[in-house]
């Protein structure tokens, strides 16, 4: 690949890092419930700072995938350090989607009965769906790079 498309790529992954940390920030005194309510009041709720703990696993997915495109850049796609990478985006995919679930089961089971969940357990399902074929096309794409990887190995040594 072209230099200036990794260096694309890494901007779009970076453009995407400081949009969700917007909105982790900004999205929580806009919501309904927080409106007439303090700043310590918003980010010391306990469901809030969950999304805040469970987002980590997203940003080390962004930081992995942001050194992968270093790694191609560098060429160096079929190494071992290639593989660890996809493999860890893998389970920080898996992770979230875990998380996800878990909120969603938080709020079926312990909204306020006058709120309607049905929206927010949407948004779960669907980023749960997401999480799961992220998983999916990295595994893929990991068991293709390994092969690879062996492929090179074993041309190297009869080499």
């Amino acid at each position: 690949m072209k230099k200036t498309s990794i260096l694309f790529l890494q901007g779009v992954v970076v453009l995407i890092g400081i949009l969700a940390l917007f909105l982790l920030i900004r999205f929580p005194m806009m919501e309904g419930r927080a409106q007439n309510l303090d700043l310590f009041s918003i980010y010391s709720d306990p469901f809030i700072l969950y999304g805040y703990a469970s987002s980590i696993a997203f940003f080390i997915a962004l930081y992995k995938a942001f050194k992968l495109l270093g790694y191609i850049s560098q060429e160096k796609l079929f190494s071992t350090n290639s593989i660890k990478m996809l493999r860890s985006i893998r389970y920080c995919a898996i992770a979230s989607g875990i998380l996800i679930v878990l909120a969603g089961l938080y709020i079926m089971f312990f909204h306020h009965k006058d709120d309607d969940p049905a929206g927010f357990l949407g948004m779960c399902i669907l980023t749960t769906f997401i999480c799961i074929a992220v998983a999916t096309a990295i595994a893929v794409l990991e068991r293709i790079l390994q092969n690879a990887v062996d492929m090179k190995s074993e041309n190297d040594l009869t080499i």
